[in-house]
């Protein structure tokens, strides 16, 4: 029995591609044509037809012309919109998927890119993930459109599949296709909400240091042994005691060299927790940072595609 379903599944495949085809992954760019694209009566478009019959019944029986006219006016317009219908979406092609950033949990913004054909694509709607976007594209034209995917966990996520339709432009039909594309996107680690610093050791650990600096950052009372040069004397006017430049600034905040061998006591998932809560407090204030993982050693570097990197490094481990 088993081998006999298999036999009907392997023939459907061969046989009717269109019927099985939304079912499996392929490859970008998806270019939707006339086998990929499916066209059925809306509710609105039977009704309609049902209106049309009787119409027709109640001319052909009064030898109504004027009546007749009008009923095969209205069908002609309604077939018309049959072939509106499926020239919306015949010819649209899925050329890209672009990916934002998002931590496990929070939703992801994906671009996706389509391109036009010949002719205009107007009205086309696509639903991924129960929301529904809403965009047209001209002759030969291109358009970004913006959709949220959910994330629940870090690592790769495979994309859902995509339907696109459109009733364009009365109504009177619902005509669809599905796209299914062969991509993941990247879910970066949740940090842990809270937890010890990384250890840094001896002088290394203190976040500010005093150095000499060129520019001015304070104004302070003088002190004995201050030379002259450094006395300001307008603002020393307006006051009682003497007030002195002081070009004594914060020096740069020290280096954190992050190693996954450092957190040998936690497991696995709560060291990427970890590593990614550090890396998130390191790029809010400018840190520098080094990452040493199994799969990577990342040297050291600061701003956002550092992060980036980081993070990306984080998901990816098994």
């Amino acid at each position: 029995m088993l081998a006999a379903i298999r036999r009907a599944q392997a023939w459907a495949e061969r046989r009717l591609p269109a019927l099985t085809r939304h079912k499996r992954p392929e490859s970008l760019p998806i270019v939707l044509h006339r086998r990929r694209v499916y066209i059925v009566p809306t509710a609105f478009g039977a009704a309609f037809t049902v209106l049309l019959l009787i119409m027709l019944l109640g001319a052909l029986n009064y030898t109504n012309n004027a009546a007749l006219m009008l009923t095969c006016l209205l069908g002609s317009a309604s077939s018309a919109s049959m072939l509106i219908a499926f020239r919306s979406l015949n010819g649209l092609k899925l050329t890209a998927i672009r990916q934002g950033q998002a931590i496990a949990g929070e939703p992801m913004a994906v671009h996706l890119v389509f391109a036009g054909s010949e002719h205009a694509h107007a009205s086309v709607h696509a639903d991924m993930n129960e929301q529904t976007e809403a965009f047209s594209i001209g002759a030969h034209g291109e358009t970004v459109l913006n959709l949220q995917l959910d994330t629940h966990r870090r690592g790769w996520r495979p994309m859902p599949r995509i339907k696109l339709w459109s009733n364009w432009p009365l109504g009177l039909f619902h005509a669809w296709s599905w796209l299914h594309p062969e991509q993941s996107v990247l879910v970066w680690p949740r940090p842990e909400s809270g937890g010890p610093p990384p250890a840094v050791p001896g002088e290394a650990g203190r976040q500010q240091r005093l150095h000499q600096g060129e520019d001015i950052a304070a104004l302070r009372a003088y002190r004995a042994g201050d030379p002259q040069r450094h006395i300001a004397w307008k603002h020393s006017a307006r006051h009682e005691n003497l007030l002195v430049k002081d070009f004594e600034q914060p020096e740069a905040q020290e280096e954190w060299h992050l190693d996954w061998r450092q957190l040998a006591q936690l497991t696995p998932e709560a060291r990427i927790a970890r590593l990614a809560r550090w890396l998130g407090e390191a790029e809010t204030v400018g840190r520098p940072t080094s990452l040493w993982l199994p799969t990577e050693d990342i040297a050291l570097g600061h701003g956002r595609s550092h992060y980036a990197h980081c993070m990306n490094a984080l998901a990816q481990l098994p």
